[in-house]
């Protein structure tokens, strides 16, 4: 299966603190590491995962840490396709007691088609069987939907809106602000509506077809030391490989409801995949 990520990378430092931060409030952190990380790299990785490579649309920085984002990367099973471009974006990423995750990004965060000599055509995507679409312009989301199927995130409903594609699925989280989404936002709507509601697992309506929940999968607590860092990504980056290795939607998001799970198993974005141990210090490249 040709699968395909069209979105952006951060090179995220995740710090491991002793309690939620709160304001004037003096945190300890113990030791970090970092990941090429963000709703793309998080994704790429996931579909890697499941079809044994996969490709991925973006814009890396043109400076050392964009060359570290694309090594481990490439050592995950993803082809990093795309131009470079000034300063790689960042982010640090607090994980409390209780695995939750606070994100700082710094700097801000483009996609295909967003920095000049970035944009993709039709001919990108000939023969791919599935795209998972996160960050990029309407032109490359036109493009995009070239491929067999087709899922993008409810964070850029703006750029859904302006390329006006009919969307296989979309995904969206009810308890994030930044990916709030209603029905008549779209058109054409998509033909699958998922509603993630973390622990409560989610409600999922079909055009044209039926409505429901699915519940959420329990996470193995034999593996290794977890948090919630990219949950979300790996769960649409599932359900877009269901989706397109033919699972009916009950089937694909109960398919991606096991993979967020085994997400929350994992240390960060990519966890023992990426050579991440309980106690490895990461530094970042000139640091």
């Amino acid at each position: 299966m040709r699968v395909v990520v069209v979105g952006h990378v951060e090179w995220v430092s995740f710090l491991p603190v002793d309690a939620p931060p709160h304001p004037g409030v003096i945190t300890h952190a113990e030791n970090g590491w970092d990941e090429a990380a963000g709703g793309g790299g998080v994704a790429a990785a996931e579909l890697a995962r499941l079809a044994g490579w996969a490709t991925l649309h973006t814009v890396l920085g043109a400076d050392a840490t964009g060359d570290a984002a694309a090594d481990q990367l490439a050592g995950l099973g993803v082809t990093v396709a795309g131009v470079r471009a000034g300063a790689q974006r960042r982010a640090i990423t607090l994980i409390d007691p209780n695995a939750e995750r606070t994100i700082v990004v710094i700097g801000a965060g483009v996609g295909p088609g967003m920095v000049d000599g970035s944009g993709l055509t039709e001919a990108d995507f000939a023969g791919v069987d599935a795209v998972y679409f996160c960050k990029g312009d309407a032109r490359a989301l036109r493009a995009a939907r070239a491929a067999r199927v087709l899922v993008a995130t409810a964070r850029v409903l703006p750029v859904l809106q302006t390329a006006g594609v009919a969307l296989d699925a979309l995904v969206h989280s009810a308890r994030d602000a930044g990916e709030r989404y209603a029905p008549g936002d779209l058109s054409p709507p998509p033909r699958l509506v998922a509603t993630t509601e973390g622990a409560d697992g989610g409600r999922f309506t079909c055009h044209d077809g039926p409505s429901g929940r699915w519940a959420a999968a329990p996470t193995d607590s034999g593996g290794e030391r977890g948090d919630a860092y990219g949950a979300g990504d790996t769960f649409a980056a599932a359900l877009t490989f269901a989706l397109a290795r033919g699972d009916a939607p009950e089937a694909a998001l109960a398919f991606a409801a096991t993979r967020a799970a085994a997400a929350l198993g994992r240390r960060g974005a990519h966890g023992s995949d990426a050579g991440i141990g309980r106690s490895v210090a990461r530094t970042s490249p000139g640091a």
